[in-house]
C-alpha cells in the first residue's frame, strides 16, 4: 500500500522543524550566557498627598447610627472645604453600617446597637496644608484620622530616570562579572523589566496626641521612591 503523497511532505516538515528548534537549543545552550538584575532608584521630593479621614457613630438604631454620622461627617466636609479644597479633590472611600453584640458568658449573642462609619479620602497638591486639613477634620468630629500618603503627580521623568539607571547598573555589573569570569560580553541577548515601577513614601509622623498643644500638626514628607528592576541575558565570549 502506497502512502499518500501529502502525508510524508507533512512528516517531512514536521521533521525539519523539529532539527531546525533542536539547532538553535544546541546553539544557545553551548553558549556562555550571563543572566543578571539591575536596579535604579530616582528619589525627588513629592507634590502630591492623600489623606483617610473618617467618622465612626454608634447609636442604639441603625437609623440614628446613620444621622449621626451624617451630621458629624457634613461638619467634616465643610471644615476641610473651608481649608480651600475643591470638592473634586473628596471623595467617599467607605460608607458602612454594621451591628454590634455583645457575647455574655454562657448566654446567646445580645443585639446592643449599630455602628456607622463614613470615611473620605482628600487629595491635595499645596502639602503645607497637609496638618492644617487633619486639624481641621478632626476639630469638626472626625474620629478616625488614617494613613497619609505621599506621591507624584506625573511619575514618567521619573520612572525614565529610574529605567536609565537600572540599564545602566545591570551592563556595570555584566562587565565587571565577565571580566572576572575571564570573558567578554559579546551581546545582549534579551532584555526586559522584571517588576513594575513603584512609588514607596516614608510613613509620615504625626503628632496627633499633643495636638491640642501644638497650633498644627506637624507632617513630614520625606522624599518618594521610584524603583526599577531590569533582566538581561548576556552572550559571553573568549
Amino acid at each position: 500500500m502506497k502512502t499518500p503523497l501529502w502525508i510524508g511532505a507533512v512528516a517531512l516538515a514536521l521533521t525539519a522543524q523539529v532539527a531546525a528548534a533542536q539547532t538553535s537549543s544546541d546553539a544557545r545552550f553551548a553558549a556562555t550566557t550571563l543572566d543578571l538584575t539591575g536596579h535604579g532608584e530616582a528619589r525627588l521630593p513629592p507634590d502630591l498627598a492623600t489623606i483617610d479621614l473618617g467618622v465612626t457613630t454608634t447609636a442604639p438604631t441603625a437609623a440614628e447610627a446613620m444621622a449621626r454620622n451624617a451630621q458629624a461627617m457634613t461638619k467634616v466636609v465643610a471644615a476641610v472645604r473651608a481649608k480651600g479644597i475643591e470638592p473634586r479633590e473628596i471623595v467617599t472611600s467607605t460608607l458602612g453600617l454594621s451591628p454590634q453584640y455583645a457575647y455574655p458568658q454562657g448566654q446567646a449573642a445580645q443585639l446592643t446597637g449599630y455602628q456607622a462609619t463614613n470615611r473620605i479620602t482628600v487629595t491635595l497638591t499645596d502639602l503645607t496644608l497637609v496638618g492644617a486639613v487633619v486639624d481641621a477634620a478632626v476639630g469638626a468630629g472626625a474620629n478616625d484620622a488614617g494613613q497619609i500618603s505621599f506621591g507624584l503627580k506625573s511619575r514618567v521623568s521619573a520612572e525614565n530616570f529610574a529605567r536609565l539607571a537600572a540599564i545602566k547598573a545591570l551592563d556595570d555589573k555584566a562587565a565587571a562579572m565577565a571580566d572576572a569570569a575571564g570573558y567578554h560580553i559579546r551581546r545582549l541577548v534579551h532584555l526586559s523589566e522584571g517588576s513594575a515601577v513603584r512609588p514607596v513614601s516614608p510613613v509620615p509622623v504625626m503628632a496627633m496626641a499633643r495636638m491640642q498643644a501644638a497650633p498644627v500638626t506637624p507632617v513630614e514628607t520625606g522624599e518618594v521612591v521610584v524603583s526599577v528592576d531590569v533582566l538581561g541575558e548576556f552572550e559571553l565570549t573568549h
